[in-house]
């Protein structure tokens, strides 16, 4: 295979410039630290050993939510953060981040009352200034039912209705990298920070890196270096030999997907499970995902397993609150796995363990970040930036303020999401112009805002045969010029979303952007079965796994 001139001239680039940044990792936190250095002036490269937003930034539940359940651990500041930051990445990216009411039915025995709900429910909008239509609404056992009719009813008291926000957390991560180069930044991915150079003082002057897709090293001169590695941060550190007693310890999420029709909602609901967990199930588009599990961890986390205990656990759970679905293994159609890296925290088991995000300094300058939630990503990125500054100003050098709370992601800008709303509809006539499916332009616009228009016209050029190949083809095409997509997997797992929420339409246009990728990356015969079986290995889920035992993996 060989690398597009873009990718080529960037990778040149490196061996012959001095950053003021490297930041390594090319999750949510990395894409966002990358975005506020390079807003703020810096000339920042970040770089990523696998694709972006392939870690945990690609396997969360997908919510920009405030964490409700933090309140009973009485982690106030959390709340208040992220709450108000639920509104503001809204608005930076309506098309990507959209209001979805919550309901939250109350039954006998379960961990919230009516009155500490309610109670709950205020203190949570208080802290999140939630203001008009978007503030709890307490319901009666009638009005959750009407809500939501398959919730079971015969241990249902009650209902509370309130507000958060839903993603898709790899789309947020690639337009924010994407923002990132709009402001200066140089990315990178499938390029790995190997090693370290330093100065007689033991101060890191350089990275070493390593291109995976080119299989060559190069060395980077640098200024500051900030690790947003997520579960590999201890890694890292290690390599730098500046571990310490705080480490990371990591929490399994497992996530199940299955066709909206079997589990058709008209809202998200947050319910509660025998064992004191709290399950969500959420409609998006034309399936329903569930989850998760918080369990701990300690195996590799580049491969995470689904067992088929994770999925029957899950599936136990929904069934319990929505016993008419009587929804079975065969009935799932994707799962993903993921690992929090939490905060250690000695006596308390994954699921009490803080979610606040913490900084660790070296003698070196390495600054590593780790915790937080989703949600956070951008105070987070806001506070370890800062960090680079107080450096800065040791060789008398000041850094601006942060401004991303102004910064509109690529796909926008939008007023608000009622605009969102509209632009879908001429997003719908367009491809209806165009002879395309219609039904496609919530998918268009959720994942690529104002870029769609430019997808669709690609498509009237398109040779493939069907309207459906030919839309694929193009949106694959363009996403290999604008997103640095390098290999097939990259486009279905987390360009498009289709491995996780539409693994029907996959398919029946598999051959027709293999073939798009063979030719912008001058594949072999040999490279072209290798990457057609990386999908197939991706998208296999088989009826075997309804008798496997315990301890099977779960193919996602």
């Amino acid at each position: 295979m060989k690398a597009t001139p873009q990718r080529a001239a960037k990778f040149a680039k490196l061996s012959t410039h001095k950053f003021d940044l490297v930041v390594i990792g090319g999750g949510i936190t990395g894409a966002g630290v990358a975005l506020d250095a390079a807003s703020r002036g810096l000339d920042v490269l970040l770089i990523e050993r696998n694709d972006f937003a392939s870690g945990t930034s690609s396997k969360s539940t997908k919510l920009i939510h405030g964490g409700l359940r933090y309140l009973k651990n009485l982690e106030v500041g959390l709340v208040r953060e992220v709450g108000q930051e639920r509104a503001v990445v809204h608005d930076i990216a309506p098309h990507l981040v959209r209001p979805e009411k919550m309901l939250l039915p109350l039954i006998e025995g379960g961990s919230l009352g009516k009155l500490t709900t309610s109670m709950a429910l205020w203190v949570y909008d208080f802290l999140a200034d939630v203001e008009g239509d978007d503030k709890r609404v307490m319901l009666s056992k009638e009005e959750t039912i009407s809500y939501e009719p398959l919730i079971r009813t015969d241990i249902l008291t009650g209902g509370g209705f309130y507000a958060e926000y839903r993603t898709d957390d790899a789309r947020l991560t690639i337009e924010n990298v994407k923002t990132a180069e709009r402001h200066g930044a140089t990315a990178l991915n499938y390029t790995e920070a190997t090693d370290f150079v330093y100065d007689d003082k033991g101060i890191i002057t350089a990275v070493v890196c390593h291109d995976r897709f080119t299989n060559e090293a190069i060395t980077v001169q640098t200024k500051n270096v900030i690790s947003c590695t997520g579960p590999w941060v201890d890694e890292l550190r290690g390599v730098d030999r500046s571990m310490t007693e705080r480490h990371v310890f990591l929490s399994k999420g497992v996530h199940i997907v299955v066709a909206r029709e079997r589990l058709p909602l008209k809202h998200a609901v947050y319910f509660d499970v025998e064992d004191g967990r709290m399950f969500f199930a959420i409609p998006r588009l034309r399936c329903t995902y569930i989850g998760t599990t918080d369990t701990p961890y300690k195996g590799d986390p580049n491969a995470i397993p689904t067992y088929v205990e994770d999925v029957t656990y899950l599936l136990k759970g929904t069934n319990a609150i929505f016993p008419t679905a009587d929804l079975k293994i065969g009935d799932v159609e994707s799962s993903w796995a993921g690992v929090r890296p939490l905060i250690f925290e000695e006596g308390k088991d994954a699921s009490e363990m803080s979610r606040k995000d913490e900084i660790f300094e070296s003698k070196s300058g390495l600054l590593s970040i780790a915790g937080g939630k989703l949600t956070g990503y951008r105070k987070m990125a806001e506070r370890v930036v800062d960090r680079v500054g107080n450096q800065m100003k040791e060789h008398g050098e000041k850094l601006k303020k942060t401004r991303t709370k102004d910064i509109d992601l690529t796909g926008g800008p939008f007023k608000d999401f009622a605009a969102v709303l509209t632009y879908e509809k001429e997003i719908a006539t367009q491809l209806e112009n165009a002879s395309l499916a219609a039904d496609r332009a919530a998918y268009l616009v959720s994942n690529y805002g104002k870029q769609s228009p430019v997808i669709i016209q690609a498509s009237l050029k398109r040779p493939e045969g069907t309207d459906v190949a030919r839309l694929a083809c193009a949106e694959a095409a363009w996403c290999i010029e604008n997103e640095l997509t390098l290999y097939p997997i990259d486009w279905i797992e987390r360009r498009s979303g289709r491995l996780y929420f539409d693994m029907p339409s996959i398919a029946p246009v598999l051959e027709e952007v293999l073939a798009v990728f063979a030719k912008e990356y001058q594949y072999t015969e040999a490279d072209l079965v290798e990457e057609r079986a990386k999908v197939y290995a991706a998208i296999k889920w088989v009826s075997e796994f309804d008798a496997a035992p315990e301890g099977t993996v779960v193919p996602h």
